[in-house]
């Protein structure tokens, strides 16, 4: 299911939101009119204002959670770059022919990553980017056998290199694939719909429509969703993880 969620875009998963706010809100206003409170003080609006609260809880916490997993998609792009970069200085004190092969092979690599983290893919694409990636590693893992085989005398520092690489790899991988339960998702769906529905219901039964209040929170709400879903996808959306990383080191090491 999360996947599923992940694959449509943020806007218009926000605009479903901001739809289901409308519809409910106008549902609960007539509501109201058919069925006003009986005294002049309607009992109802505590749980209004305790189911806005939550909302605001509710919006908080995940906007934290979105943005917790933005930052970390962005160290784990600068642990990238900086594991490549180790690991090309340790290539440039090898010996010719392995210096120049495995050279050839980090700056492909970065390209590649750098390509895929440039645009979004489906995921049977970023499955077979994914194991684009795990090809090289293993000529990666040639060259430094074939190297480590012929006595190089940096063999523990090449090989500490390879690994941080191919850690870093896995490990930003894991931090793209990271994102909002669905269930939560769902649970911030029901916190938007159950106040806008008790909102409603109390400009019915009291005749006064504050359409241009409500119309404000509405939008206000749904563009905060927005932005969190939009945080939440790491592959796509306005908000991405700056790529200026693993473009600095490639350049470095193309020179």
């Amino acid at each position: 299911m999360d996947s599923l969620i992940n694959q449509v875009d943020a806007w218009l998963i926000a605009l479903v939101y901001g739809v289901a706010m409308l519809t409910f809100w106008g549902i609960g206003r007539r509501s109201g009119q058919r069925f006003p409170p009986d005294s002049g003080q309607d009992p109802g609006m505590k749980f209004t204002e305790a189911s806005l609260a939550i909302l605001g809880l509710l919006l908080a916490f995940t906007f934290a959670m979105s943005l917790g997993r933005h930052d970390q998609r962005r160290l784990m792009v600068v642990a990238e770059s900086n594991a490549i970069g180790d690991f090309y200085t340790c290539a440039t004190l090898l010996k010719e022919p392995h210096r120049s092969a495995l050279q050839t092979v980090i700056r492909e690599y970065t390209q590649h990553e750098l390509d895929a983290l440039s645009r979004f893919l489906p995921k049977e694409e970023q499955q077979k980017v994914t194991e684009q990636s795990h090809e090289m590693h293993d000529r990666m893992t040639s060259s430094v056998t074939q190297a480590i085989a012929e006595g190089t005398p940096i063999a523990l520092s090449l090989t500490n290199t390879l690994n941080e690489v191919t850690s870093a790899n896995a490990s930003r991988l894991a931090a793209y694939e990271e994102s909002l339960p669905w269930t939560i998702e769902l649970l911030l769906l029901l916190a938007v719909i159950v106040p806008s529905f008790l909102t409603g219901k109390q400009q019915g039964a009291s005749q006064k429509t504050r359409l241009s209040g409500t119309m404000s929170f509405i939008i206000l709400v749904t563009l905060v969703i927005f932005i969190i879903l939009d945080l939440n996808q790491g592959r796509r959306g306005l908000i991405r993880v700056n790529r200026e990383p693993f473009e600095r080191q490639l350049q470095s090491i193309s020179k």
